[in-house]
């Protein structure tokens, strides 16, 4: 029996709001949207009244997913500032604007003061790109499969969610089941434990998120999902250095992150700048990608360095970080991709399988340096 839309009103009907009148009445709610048994919506409040919303949105959730026919919901307290209203109150470990300036006195909790460890797993490590179109989600699976081969039980996090790559990069096309506990259960691939918000959504929409709801999402991934025992939970990050970077890195203690850059200088500005912030956050970085490092003709052997050569190694020599390894432009990466067949299942005996594999090597021993300092 699936849920219906009237079904999960009658249900937020039944809850109050701080307004005084039922949370429907409230004028706060957004369109529900229901997919597969998933509910999703957000509550929309001013900034000033985030505090007294927070419970609610708790309430909610816990209402609407007791409802028959709901298999998960993800809903997300966004805020906005009215033009010429006073700036909200800050929320319980967000330092204000005028944070940088010495306090006279116990300063505010840090924004990390909120990170707390994912029962089971031992390692988590951020694979991020400055920019999209570097190839960052193929290098995240083919790493995380690298990983697998070094005899590592890893998980993969498709955390994407502008743009998850990850369902049609392993051809994976079902849902994932809840357990008792009512967690997400990861769907398993290739030996690997793999949670996507494309999994979750359908394939041709729209991904329209706002600030707030992408720190709800993401943090619903880390939480609501039973990842068991892993060493290693690989996460694929959206291109960039916003919210759902800030996000992983105040929810959870990061061991480390790996930049994936092409050798233009244009992508390696943009490298530089998810340096910067994980250096801000103090998330250690493991080290820099070079793909699409150049292309070798399959036919006559003729290398062309098509984005040029070597930048990536450069500047991680320049800032001091690891270099971690070229991966070339070739047609059997692409092709493996596309197919959800990525290389290191498809051509584990291959020289692009053994690539991934010695920049896995290289991860793990930066992972165990980090433990170990």
């Amino acid at each position: 029996m699936s849920v219906t839309q009237q079904q999960i009103v009658d249900c937020l009907a039944k809850l109050a709001s701080p307004r005084g009148v039922a949370l429907t009445k409230a004028d706060v709610l957004s369109e529900i949207s229901i997919v597969d048994g998933k509910v999703y919506f957000a509550i929309n409040v001013e900034a000033s009244e985030v505090r007294a919303w927070e419970a609610v949105r708790g309430q909610a959730e816990a209402a609407v997913k007791a409802l028959p026919g709901v298999k998960a919901a993800m809903i997300a307290l966004t805020a906005e500032r009215k033009p010429g209203s006073a700036p909200a109150a800050p929320r319980p470990g967000v330092a204000p604007n005028a944070a940088h300036r010495p306090p006279a006195g116990p300063g505010p909790a840090s924004p990390m003061s909120k990170q707390a460890e994912i029962a089971g797993v031992t390692s988590i490590i951020a694979v991020a790109s400055g920019k999209g179109g570097v190839g960052k989600s193929t290098t995240a699976l083919n790493l995380a499969l690298g990983l697998r081969d070094l005899g590592l039980k890893v998980g993969l996090l498709d955390a994407d969610i502008y743009g998850p790559s990850v369902p049609k990069l392993t051809g994976i096309n079902e849902r994932p089941q809840l357990d008792d506990a009512r967690k997400m259960i990861p769907i398993e691939r290739f030996g690997l434990s793999i949670m996507s918000i494309g999994f979750l959504v359908e394939q041709d929409s729209a991904m329209i998120w706002r600030g707030p709801m992408v720190m709800s999402a993401i943090t619903q991934m880390l939480r609501d999902v039973a990842w068991g025992t892993l060493d290693v939970l690989v996460v694929d990050m959206p291109p960039g250095t916003g919210d759902a970077q800030l996000t992983l890195a105040q929810n959870v203690p990061l061991k480390g992150a790996v930049i994936v850059s092409t050798p233009q200088d244009l992508a390696l500005i943009d490298a530089r700048r998810g340096l910067a912030m994980f250096s801000k956050v103090g998330v250690p970085v493991l080290g820099i990608v070079e793909n699409m490092s150049y292309f070798q003709c399959p036919q006559c052997g003729t290398r062309s360095d098509i984005f040029g050569h070597g930048g990536a190694k450069h500047e991680a020599e320049r800032l001091g970080v690891p270099f971690l390894g070229e991966v070339p432009l070739h047609m059997s990466i692409r092709s493996n991709s596309d197919a959800g067949t990525p290389v290191v299942v498809s051509e584990p005996t291959g020289v692009h399988a053994a690539i991934y594999r010695a920049i896995a090597g290289q991860v793990r021993d930066q992972l165990h340096a980090v433990v170990a300092g």
